[in-house]
């Protein structure tokens, strides 16, 4: 994968909402039960099973979704001893869960420091004039909108899954597919993993693209020996979504500014 740094595209508007969603999403992870251990470096059952809970309670679950079938038991957080050995204690849960809302807290939660990372970097290099162009309510909107999309399709192709999803990484796809739309010509700044990192400044279409071509053939299976816990099928309708949401507002979209040649030191700083 490549890694975004920046893109040549200015704002006319402070992006609040943008800045608003990411101090939300590194408060949710920082104050996340069971994760405070592996923010540290150190993860104990305790800490698991703590997780564990609080995933089941607020996490997104495609089988509650779509056949609205709540477990019978779910972990407590605490810790017991059973016939084969230590584990999380389960109980029936204590909680009223609402599956259509824990899509929207699901987009809130992430799983490590990489995962936070890597969603809130593509959110603020690209969500940032996307929130220009909507406008602060309607890309609040448009966010959400794009991350219940991204959740419900990824459930729907996963209808018998009991597994937790997590993370703002679809409506963040959504994002990116609205910035296609809208700025494909736009130059961003990437840096590339060759040998140390390689900085190129290529058209929006090409990086973005790229990335959607690597979620679709990742999210087929290909390419990966297994898709481990990333829903890369939830990246594929997410930026979707977007794209179809932005198709209204690409006609009156003003073109980025002429980019400069390619900089380096002093001259290159101010466009940063």
């Amino acid at each position: 994968m490549v890694i975004p740094v920046h893109d040549v595209n200015p704002v006319r508007r402070t992006p609040y909402v943008t800045y608003a969603l990411i101090a939300a999403n590194v408060a949710v992870f920082l104050f996340t039960p069971g994760l405070a251990g592996s923010v540290a470096g150190q993860s104990d059952l305790s800490q698991f099973c703590h997780l564990q809970a609080f995933l089941d309670h607020y996490a997104a679950v495609p089988r509650e979704l779509i056949h609205d079938q709540l477990p019978r038991l779910v972990p407590t957080g605490a810790v017991g001893v059973g016939p084969h050995g230590p584990g999380c204690v389960v109980a029936p849960p204590d909680y009223d869960k609402s599956p259509p809302a824990s899509v929207f807290t699901a987009m809130f939660l992430h799983g490590s420091w990489l995962h936070l990372l890597g969603n809130m970097l593509f959110l603020l290099i690209f969500g940032n004039n996307i929130e220009d162009r909507l406008g602060h309510i309607r890309f609040a909107l448009f966010y959400v909108a794009c991350g219940y999309a991204a959740g419900y399709g990824y459930a729907y192709l996963n209808a018998s899954s009991s597994d937790p999803l997590i993370g703002a990484s679809g409506a963040i796809a959504g994002v990116l597919g609205a910035y296609l739309v809208l700025f494909p010509r736009v130059r961003v700044w990437i840096l590339v993993p060759f040998l140390l990192f390689l900085p190129l400044r290529l058209p929006a279409w090409i990086v973005l693209g790229f990335w959607f071509v690597l979620q679709a053939v990742y999210s087929s299976g290909n390419g990966v020996s297994s898709a481990g816990t990333v829903a890369y099928a939830a990246h594929v309708v997410g930026f979707i979504a977007g794209m179809i949401l932005a198709l209204p507002l690409r006609q009156g979209t003003p073109p980025p500014p002429e980019p400069r040649g390619l900089l380096w030191g002093r001259q290159a700083r101010h466009t940063w």
